[in-house]
């Protein structure tokens, strides 16, 4: 069927609509993020991560290199390496050692620098607690309802104590927090995962005849001891974190964060197995 005058000038309007529109404003969306300050700091954080990275990979290999060089040399100089006696290429093997040790230590002084420009870098610019992005709890009257209440709470009180472990004064290495961090997002959608199972065996009692529910109430309660536990788990890497806030100079709290964040990783696996083994 032929398009009439009216349609095609309907369309060129909605075409023009859309251009002028939405495209427009994407692009005004993503000239605006990269503007942002926070995008530039986030970006530079990232620069300086790559490039200590590669520092320490080139440290690492010129390493090797140089300690082969040297067994090299030390097979030569004892007969153990049959190169005949010849003087020049035990020589041969010490000047490229001298040469591969030279860059080594090169290396490793660009990645310890690159380290303390790194830490020097977040000290200046430590990020600010974000708070997670709210979600849908369960249906008023669910068992899950109140646990995903609490993990809620939790979760911005650990975005919270541990925005403080990244400033100047952080009493424990950048990587423990990151696991930390890590570690809790992953137990948190666990938990949620374990929720929603939870809700769905719920609808399951509501809707199943009297004589077939007893399977699903045992299930209900079964699946509320598991967000408990996994609460408590995420609750004590929380009290762990804000010992460590609380005590910067103690030497003890520093290694209850690590406990903390490997036992809630534990929590966190065992938890994604059972919701994967009931799906």
């Amino acid at each position: 069927m032929a398009l009439s005058g009216r349609d095609i000038n309907q369309l060129t309007r909605l075409a023009s609509r859309y251009v002028n529109g939405q495209v427009v404003q994407q692009v005004q969306d993503a000239l605006a993020r990269r503007g942002d300050e926070a995008v530039r700091i986030e970006r530079q954080r990232r620069k300086l991560e790559r490039r200590r990275m590669w520092a320490s990979r080139w440290a690492t290999a010129w390493a090797l290199i140089t300690a082969i060089c040297m067994v090299f040399v030390v097979g030569a100089l004892t007969g153990a390496i049959g190169t005949d006696d010849d003087p020049l290429t035990a020589a041969g093997g010490i000047a490229v050692s001298l040469v591969t040790g030279t860059l080594a230590i090169r290396a490793a002084r660009k990645m310890t620098l690159l380290k303390r420009a790194q830490r020097e870098f977040d000290e200046q610019h430590a990020p600010a607690a974000v708070r997670p992005a709210p979600t849908a709890l369960p249906p008023k009257g669910s068992a899950a309802r109140e646990p995903m209440q609490r993990l809620a709470e939790a979760e911005t009180a650990l975005a919270q104590v541990l925005a403080q472990l990244t400033g100047a004064n952080a009493a424990v290495p950048a990587e423990s927090v990151a696991q930390a961090r890590a570690t809790g997002t992953e137990a948190a959608n666990a938990l949620r995962a374990v929720a929603a199972q939870l809700a769905a065996v719920e609808v399951a009692r509501d809707h199943a005849p009297p004589l077939e529910r007893g399977p699903l109430v045992e299930g209900v309660t079964r699946l509320r001891e598991q967000l408990d536990e996994g609460l408590d788990g995420y609750r004590s890497l929380v009290a762990a974190a804000g010992r460590v806030v609380a005590a910067t100079s103690a030497p003890g709290p520093k290694q209850e964060l690590t406990e903390a964040t490997d036992h809630l990783a534990g929590l966190a696996a065992a938890l994604r197995e059972l919701s994967e083994s009931a799906s």
